[in-house]
């Protein structure tokens, strides 16, 4: 089971409009508390993990942030790295075996999707396992599905599934990219080929704060279930 955990929060965050003029995304709150705090949350309700965050724009702030928490960053300079490239760079942070990465633009009501992922986990079987949730439950989803899940779990692109942004990856493989800047979607096309890219459904909600209206929506979500 992977002992250490990848939170992306290096973006721009450029869909927030004016609400990142001033902090990065994953400070913008939910709920009355930063988005990567929903994120470490379900992090600290999982277990003990090595915690690692990435940060490009306004790194100051997300580090200054972090430091109380214990969670080490991982800086992207001059340039931002995209997910393969920023997930490479965090390597020496993380560790060679398989990782869990979350995105830090969700919010999460029903099962910790970390402990989901841990029971599912077959790496015999597996070169990453992704958290997915059915397109009508995607809440404040905008536009269409990622993935189909197979019979037998293997994911394919296109369908009704929605990544959720929680998953285990293998990370053996980021070496052998060439590019300095990629995204984890190049890793995820092989493993496809390969028939060892699979998809586990999330029987909870799920919401995406990437836009302004995802806070109201995240925030009715969590309102709810109280």
């Amino acid at each position: 089971m992977p002992d250490a955990l990848m939170l992306f929060a290096a973006g721009f965050g450029t869909r927030m409009g004016a609400l990142t003029a001033d902090r990065p995304k994953p400070l913008i709150e939910v709920a009355g508390k930063p988005l990567i705090d929903h994120a470490l949350d379900l992090a600290e309700g999982f277990g003990p993990l090595r915690r690692v965050a990435n940060a490009h724009y306004r790194a100051d702030q997300l580090e200054a942030h972090l430091a109380p928490r214990d969670v080490a960053v991982s800086r992207e300079e001059p340039e931002i790295l995209d997910t393969g490239g920023g997930l490479r760079l965090a390597l020496p942070l993380l560790g060679a075996d398989p990782v869990f990465t979350l995105n830090t633009d969700a919010v999460w009501s029903g099962p910790n999707p970390l402990r989901l992922l841990a029971e599912a986990w077959d790496p015999a079987r597996m070169d990453a396992l992704l958290l997915c949730v059915p397109l009508g439950s995607a809440i404040g989803r905008k536009g269409g599905g990622d993935f189909e899940i197979a019979p037998g779990g293997q994911l394919q692109r296109g369908g009704d599934f929605v990544y959720t942004g929680a998953q285990i990856v293998r990370t053996d493989t980021l070496q052998a990219v060439l590019e300095p800047v990629f995204s984890l979607n190049l890793l995820w096309n092989r493993m496809a080929e390969e028939g060892r890219l699979f998809g586990l459904p999330y029987p909870g909600k799920w919401c995406d704060v990437g836009h302004p209206e995802g806070i109201r929506l995240a925030e009715e979500m969590l309102a709810t279930d109280v």
